[in-house]
């Protein structure tokens, strides 16, 4: 096995006495970082780290392992294993200097402890420091080790301090003053070196010289770090001017290394990620690296830093302070801080200096060229933080604080947000038992909710678990559901959210309180800026906002799409505040306020909504839309893109409804739902048109609110409709289509009636159809809505073979939609219009028109008519004897239809798809599919979609040879089957060409 060296130039004695190194820089390194972590293992990303410390090559996995194989086949017997994990260089001590260094450090310890003659203890350090042949690695800079390289100096110069202490004590100062004042030269700040030397040089009989030491030291501690010279070091001194031999006192016990640390907290849960955060932020050699963790009340701030401490105490071997700063309830006064901290250190009575700027300087000079992590905890300001930073590089700051402490220059800050939903359900496990949360799991996700992932109200929670095993998680789930009392129920012995909360809020200037109370009267955790300042509604709505968010009581998470500042306030926080309002503020000024913003949702989704396509014929209604109270400069960059503002206010909005129900203002939840409908339908989000209408018909429902009961039934018969529900859709729309009339609302029922016409299509009724889409036409008061009953018309004439009359009718318009403009409406017209010709029997006008469609309506984002012309395209391209290209389009279309949720267009595509399978001699392939399509079109009634898949089917049937079974769909197809409907009939033609075989 070679014998390797890492402590001076990089060495690999292999045979001994024979010194080599690897060839090639990547090589040298890998090895340099195998060996300082030898018998550990070492991540992949490390070793990538310090290979390539700007940018790693594409191939860094296969480069790495060649460096190892490399380095494997170059010496005999190194022993390097891979693990999960990364790699592992397997040495035993006697063949690493390094380990052998440690190894013998460790023995002189010993040795010390056990009262060993000096001469045995000094063996064991001689022998140590013997394995040092210059600076770590010299000559051979790898950034990635720096902290690592910093470690182990500190490490020799501990050594040999301790080295000296034995060999002084046998009498040997003689031998040592020069190997003394070579080490003060290299390190002039070190006061432990200073008092040996001027203890050699004193029994030395060099009294001048001895008192000249002090005097450097003190010159040099005074210039450079302004603080006087230590309690030990005044000690020697003050016996040297006596004239005595100033021995170590036995009565001063070591002060470093020192550990004030708290226990760490047995049942942290996740914050892996953090920990790991803070470990690199507080590893950098540079100066002195400070980390702040900020975060709301009870996110786990100072259970984070003590974890963290924790595993950071091997690298600041010289100890960890722990300072509590008492920043949220009454902050400690520095001078009280830093007289604890000195005594801590060592430095007693009349050593302690009245002036605080004196105390922080021999702080200072205390943890100077020492590696000592300090803890701040519960910081209220940078002023209070920067007398507590220590002055020279080796130790680091970890602070926590309510407030981002943005004044304090340089830190790093880390904003701790509530845990994971994973990682809240395992803290509940911890606490309340783990058989018992999986045994309630959708009950502990409920508590979680309530608790908002937050770390001490789920600590709370749990507590009140663990002392109460009767108390069901059910119960408990309940009651923290309830906002009125959920943060009465947040508290156990001396753990409560409110108070944690209100230690917050209490620090706030009075404007930043009042904001602070409006905010919560919006029930949106996630806030655009537009919204807050108006909330506020006040000049110096900036200023309170910043205090906030400085308090993090309010986090600024960046801008949106729209160049909009997003806040978001933890649901805890806005309970609080919530419950602070209704206690300090009337009840007309709570209205008032969310009557602001409300309006100001109102007549932004109002504005966006007229600059989108629309979908669905529905008017938008100018009753009940006040006038705009936002800045119109603000409007216009907001709505820029209309679609994109409905993108990213959609959830606020759907929950807007909500709220706005449970106050009782229904009319301006309709109205603004009615705006939304146009984007959510354009895009297909048809869960959250359904949640939002439920929840807007019940309210009305209760209330006895007639005429929104019947919109919102009517909205949700549409979704009916979508998802292939026809017979249910046609009942809704018969109903609502009733009772608007008797309700006088002759707009609405024309929009009504116009989507029955549509519904009854699909259910093969084409006179009823026909009859629907001619009363909605007439009932039509606005062009828009005419427009979209005459395109439900010519679906009706199709199917009673009026091809003529529906040419008309799209040829109409056709031409409206080219004046209009608008690509989405003139894109379904072309497919309209496309479909009519070929029915008419002119496919090759029929192939340009569609092809035209699907051109325009990809530029737009209606997806649900580009998904609607692909299909009709696939259609066209089969009858054109296009196999190839109709099975593209198909598939596209189906793909389209299933991500929108279009149930009907969806098995319609996968239909045609499977009639190709038959003319590739697959029909074993396509007949359970065709059997699945036809068991779904007829549970949705749709009898012309039925009798084309038993067409489809038949063939199928005869490919297998199962002349029983294709007889039988043949039958039943042609009862189906309506006289003179030229959709149904031109359609089964182009399907069937699908199934032929492709020609050679």
């Amino acid at each position: 096995m070679p014998r390797f060296g890492v402590l001076g130039p990089l060495t690999i004695e292999s045979p001994p006495g024979r010194r080599t190194t690897p060839r090639g820089e990547h090589q040298r390194a890998l090895l340099a970082v195998l060996l300082l972590n030898a018998n550990s293992s070492v991540p992949v990303d490390a070793l990538v780290e310090a290979l390539w410390p700007d940018t790693p090559p594409k191939s860094y996995s296969s480069n790495l392992h060649t460096y190892v194989s490399r380095l494997r086949a170059r010496f005999d017997g190194l022993e390097i294993e891979r693990d999960p994990h990364g790699y592992r260089l397997v040495v035993e001590p006697a063949d690493l200097d390094l380990l052998s260094f440690r190894e013998a450090v460790a023995a002189g310890k010993a040795a010390a402890r056990a009262g060993d003659p000096a001469a045995r203890v000094s063996a064991h350090y001689r022998r140590a420091l013997a394995e040092w042949r210059g600076p770590v690695l010299s000559g051979l800079h790898i950034p990635r080790l720096d902290a690592d390289v910093a470690r182990l100096e500190s490490e020799r110069l501990a050594a040999f301090e301790d080295c000296v202490d034995a060999e002084l004590s046998d009498g040997r100062h003689g031998e040592l003053t020069g190997e003394l004042q070579a080490m003060i030269t290299e390190h002039p700040l070190r006061e432990r070196l200073a008092a040996q030397l001027m203890l050699a040089l004193h029994r030395a009989g060099r009294q001048a010289d001895s008192l000249a030491v002090h005097r450097d030291l003190r010159a040099t501690l005074v210039e450079e770090l302004g603080v006087e010279p230590g309690a030990e070091v005044r000690r020697v001194h003050a016996a040297v001017l006596r004239g005595e031999d100033p021995v170590p006192s036995a009565k001063v016990a070591p002060v470093f290394p020192i550990c004030q640390l708290p226990p760490d907290i047995a049942d942290l849960a996740g914050r892996e990620s953090e920990i790991a955060k803070l470990s690199e932020l507080l590893g950098e050699v540079k100066g002195v690296p400070v980390a702040v963790i900020t975060g709301e009340p009870g996110a786990g701030k100072s259970t984070l830093a003590v974890a963290a401490a924790h595993r950071l105490r091997r690298s600041f071997p010289d100890g960890q302070l722990f300072v509590p700063l008492a920043g949220a309830s009454d902050p400690r006064e520095l001078a009280d801080v830093l007289g604890d901290l000195l005594r801590a250190l060592g430095v007693t009575g009349p050593a302690i200096p009245d002036d605080v700027e004196a105390r922080a300087a021999v702080y200072r000079g205390r943890l100077a060229d020492r590696r000592v992590l300090v803890v701040l905890d519960d910081a209220a300001s940078p002023e209070q933080v920067r007398a507590l930073l220590p002055g020279t590089p080796g130790s680091a700051v970890l602070i926590t604080s309510r407030q981002r402490l943005s004044g304090l220059a340089g830190a790093d800050r880390l904003h701790l947000a509530p845990l994971s939903g994973a990682e809240a359900m395992a803290l509940l496990a911890r606490l309340a038992g783990p058989d018992r949360v999986a045994a309630e799991r959708a009950d502990a996700e409920r508590i979680a909710k309530a608790c908002g992932n937050l770390p001490l109200a789920l600590r709370i929670a749990g507590s009140r678990l663990a002392m109460r095993p009767g108390l069901s998680l059910g119960q408990l789930a309940g009651k923290l559901e309830d906002e009125v009392s959920r943060l009465d129920e947040l508290q156990v012995s001396d753990l409560q959210v409110r108070g944690s909360i209100a230690l917050s809020y209490q620090a706030l200037s009075p404007a930043a309180r009042r904001a602070f109370r409006l905010i919560g009267r919006c029930r949106t955790l996630d806030l655009p800026a537009w919204a807050v300042s108006t909330l506020i509604d006040d000049e110096g709505a900036d200023e309170a906002i910043d205090e906030l968010v400085e308090a993090s009581l309010l986090e600024a998470t960046g801008l949106d799409p729209t160049g909009e500042q997003r806040f978001r306030v933890h649901d805890l926080v806005r309970v609080f505040a919530t419950e602070l309002g209704r206690a300090l503020e009337t009840h007309a000024e709570r209205v008032s306020t969310v009557a602001k913003v409300s309006d100001a949702a109102l007549c932004l989704a109002d504005t966006a909504a007229r600059r989108l396509p629309r979908t669905v014929p529905m008017p938008l209604s100018d009753h009940d839309v006040p006038a705009q109270p936002l800045a119109g400069e603000l409007v216009e960059r907001l709505l820029r893109d209309p679609g994109t503002w409905f993108s990213v206010e959609r959830a606020n909005l759907v929950a807007a409804v909500s709220s706005l129900c449970a106050v009782g203002w229904r009319r301006k939840a309709l109205r603004i739902l009615e705006r939304l409908s146009a984007y959510l339908y354009l895009h297909s989000h048809y869960t959250d048109m359904r949640t939002a209408y439920e929840t807007l018909r019940d309210a009305a429902r209760e209330a006895g609110d007639r005429h929104i009961v019947v919109i919102a039934e009517a909205n949700l018969a549409v979704l009916l409709h979508v998802r292939g529900d026809y017979e249910l859709a046609a009942e809704g729309y018969r109903e609502c289509s009733k009772e608007l009339a008797e309700l006088g609302d002759i707009s609405a029922q024309a929009w009504v009636e116009t989507n029955l016409a549509r519904c009854l299509v699909g259910l093969g009724r084409a006179g009823e159809s026909l009859h629907a889409a001619t009363q909605a036409r007439e009932l039509s008061t606005v062009e828009e809505s005419g427009t979209y009953a005459r395109q439900a018309e010519s679906a009706a004439l199709h199917r009673l073979g009026m091809i003529a009359e529906a040419l008309e009718i799209d040829r109409r318009s056709l031409a409206d939609a080219r004046e209009r403009g608008d690509e989405r409406q003139l894109g379904v017209a072309l497919q309209g219009l496309s479909w009519s010709l070929m029915l008419d029997g002119r496919p090759e006008e029929s192939l340009e028109t569609i092809e035209e469609s699907v051109r325009v309506l990809r530029r737009t984002t209606a997806k649900s008519a580009l998904a609607k012309s692909l299909r009709t395209q696939g259609a066209i391209l089969a009858g054109a004897g296009r196999r190839s290209d109709a099975v593209k389009a198909y598939e596209h279309a189906r793909r389209l239809a299933g991500a929108l949720e279009e149930r009907p267009r969806e098995l319609s595509c996968t239909r045609a798809i499977a009639a190709s399978w038959i003319g590739d001699g697959e029909a074993d392939r396509a007949i359970p599919v065709l059997r699945h399509c036809l068991d779904e079109f007829r549970a949705m009634g749709g009898k012309p979609a039925t009798a084309l898949t038993l067409h489809v089917l038949r063939r199928a049937y005869e490919a297998v040879g199962e002349t029983k079974a294709a007889e039988a769909a043949g039958e039943e197809a042609k009862r189906l089957e309506v006289p003179h409907d030229a959709n149904a009939s031109t359609l089964v033609r182009l399907l069937l060409s699908l199934t032929e075989p492709a020609p050679a």
